[in-house]
């Protein structure tokens, strides 16, 4: 997406790196519906026993997975359940490449389901369509818990939660250091983890060693946004 590579802006201080992120969360969603719509298709043909299919619609089908397929060669890079993304344009890659390889696999199990009732197997179309459902709802699950978890501004799983409790003790441990609190990470985007702390040090110190220390800290984690707060303790 173009309009994600725009700079940072006085309204969109953080400038418009998450829209790839919304996008695949958007795509992913959507396949979650998808993955839905299809359970309750095939709940309903199971107690309606209606197992028919219309067969004009096989020619369809594989026209449209021949053309899915092509797609998927394309995306071939990000045709994986767990991906490490490196940045947002991995995430919204490996949407598109999820959204043209559920509609593959839409297709075929059409064409499966169309092949097992001309040899009379009973109930085809519900083990099909049934599958179809379950495969699609675990290709992009993944997807789905990562992108929301971004959204919702999670612990960054790029780094261990035992890493930011060792810097947490080390910083703790110092003698000018008297208070540490409100200690967030999240990332902004893949491969771009943000943070701010607030920090309570002796009264009268000169708070740059402390500063230095602890930017330096979190900078060998991975964190390069890091915000500051030095306040002085009046006790």
């Amino acid at each position: 997406m173009s309009i994600s590579r725009k700079k940072p802006d006085l309204v969109y201080t953080y400038g418009y790196k998450r829209l790839e992120v919304l996008s695949a969360f958007t795509n992913a969603l959507f396949l979650l519906f998808m993955s839905f719509s299809l359970a309750v298709e095939a709940l309903h043909a199971f107690i309606q026993d209606e197992s028919e299919h219309k067969h004009y619609l096989i020619v369809s089908a594989v026209t449209n997975l021949l053309v899915n397929l092509i797609g998927v060669w394309f995306f071939r890079n990000y045709a994986r359940v767990n991906l490490a993304y490196r940045i947002a344009e991995d995430m919204n890659y490996h949407s598109v490449c999820l959204h043209v390889l559920a509609d593959s696999i839409r297709s075929a199990g059409l064409i499966l389901a169309s092949w097992f009732l001309s040899l009379g197997v009973k109930n085809a179309e519900v083990l099909c369509v049934g599958l179809v459902s379950v495969t699609v709802f675990m290709l992009v699950m993944p997807l789905f818990k990562t992108t929301g978890g971004i959204l919702l501004q999670t612990a960054p799983p790029s780094i261990p939660s035992s890493a930011l409790t060792k810097c947490w003790r080390q910083i703790t441990s110092r003698e000018d250091v008297t208070e540490v609190s409100q200690a967030r990470f999240w990332e902004l985007v893949p491969g771009h983890v943000v943070g701010s702390i607030s920090l309570q040090v002796k009264r009268g110190i000169d708070d740059r060693p402390v500063l230095e220390y602890v930017h330096g800290l979190y900078h060998d984690l991975g964190i390069q946004d890091l915000t500051v707060q030095i306040d002085y303790d009046l006790s």
